[in-house]
């Protein structure tokens, strides 16, 4: 199963560059009139809806609030296409909305895998692709060179892992850990790799690695392995689907030391599979907080839930809303015709923009540079800790 799914990304990749091959160029994306269209390639159904629905309501809460003055006469305009949260369905995604739908900008994917799956595309028809939550480092540098047309509003893995990392040794005296991961997905890697190195070379030891893939369900037995090598902490670097069934199970067997993972567990749907209980003594690096009192995060929770029947917004509405204002500001810079190729320079070049999840400068890597905020829960609920500069 896996290896054909494999052969399908790599068949509809080379399906997309073959069909493309002579498009690339100002061309290739674009409308020419009065309209900047941004193609949101995101998973709006599948494993990973949850971070993909999040990031489409915050973008449309932006661009309702950008339009009502423009950017210099233009106004934003959205075009859909849902992945499914697979990495085949995102390259498809990402060829339809360059040649057929002439979008500016692509949005997507709120994965670092369905991101991946777009990064070639991307750069060989020269349109800027943003992916608001892809924390994978090879999205945007792969092999020592920089990919010229992507970037992301979000931080990246090895930030990530590390301040979970110190978290770990700083707030619990943790001297071994267990890291067990989603061995199907690069975030997970990504952030098991940065959290192995920085708590190793602080002077902790790993005393269990262990793997599971997406859609497992049953973790039990792995589960006893980990409490028999009687770890400190552990660390579940995934995604919200298979992470609040470790929580749960693992309370179960009686596995009571601090958890915590990254900004994968962000979603309303955690608390309903794991239960309030079992998410207790857990903690998570996120992006922002609805709860920081800082006065630019509150007015975008009021707004967001004026619009969305009292509905908290979370970490992915949150970048999915800064993703919008982050493209306005650079069309607003590219100038009174802002080819994908403008909109690219004035990305690279955004400097010290006051966004909800901090304040946004793009280095060199076409990473932000921002901090990072951790959370805990406590009853069910999320409760900011602190914020964590790079």
């Amino acid at each position: 199963m896996k290896r054909t799914k494999v052969s399908g990304i790599i068949l509809s990749l080379s399906l997309a560059m073959g069909v493309l091959a002579g498009c690339g160029g100002e061309d290739a994306g674009g409308t020419g009139d009065e309209a900047i269209k941004i193609g949101a390639n995101l998973e709006l159904s599948g494993g990973a809806a949850s971070y993909g629905q999040s990031i489409m309501e915050g973008m449309e809460l932006a661009i309702e609030e950008i339009n009502k003055d423009g950017i210099n006469g233009k106004k934003l305009e959205i075009e859909k296409y849902d992945n499914k949260s697979d990495a085949a369905e995102a390259t498809t995604g990402a060829l339809k909305l360059i040649t057929q739908e002439k979008v500016d900008v692509i949005v997507g994917a709120a994965t670092s895998t369905n991101t991946l799956a777009q990064v070639d595309i991307a750069n060989e028809n020269k349109v800027p692709l943003i992916t608001p939550t892809g924390t994978n480092e090879t999205i945007t540098v792969k092999d020592g060179k920089v990919n010229d047309y992507v970037f992301r509003t979000c931080f990246i893995d090895p930030f990530q892992g590390t301040v979970a990392a110190n978290f770990a040794k700083e707030q619990f005296k943790a001297k071994t850990a267990a890291v067990y991961i989603d061995s199907s997905s690069d975030y997970s890697k990504g952030l098991a790799a940065a959290f192995k190195k920085a708590f190793t070379d602080g002077g902790g030891k790993i005393v269990a690695e262990e793997a599971f893939v997406q859609k497992d369900t049953d973790f039990q037995s792995t589960l006893t392995r980990i409490k028999k090598a009687n770890p400190d902490f552990v660390f579940v670097p995934a995604f919200y689907e298979e992470v609040g069934l470790v929580l749960k199970q693992g309370r179960e067997i009686g596995l009571d030391v601090p958890f915590m993972g990254g900004d994968g567990w962000d979603s309303p749907k955690l608390l309903e599979i794991a239960g309030a209980e079992s998410l207790e003594n857990t903690f998570i690096t996120n992006h922002y907080s609805s709860g920081d009192p800082a006065e630019n995060i509150q007015k975008f929770v009021s707004a967001f839930k004026e619009k969305y029947k009292d509905k908290s917004p979370d970490a992915f509405a949150a970048l999915g809303y800064d993703t919008a204002y982050f493209i306005a500001d650079a069309v607003k810079r590219a100038g009174d015709n802002p080819t994908p190729e403008k909109i690219k320079e004035a990305l690279a070049d955004t400097d010290g923009l006051d966004l909800v999840s901090g304040k946004l400068t793009i280095d060199e890597n076409h990473n932000p540079i921002k901090a990072a905020a951790i959370l805990k829960y406590e009853n069910g609920k999320q409760i900011f800790e602190t914020n964590i500069k790079p």
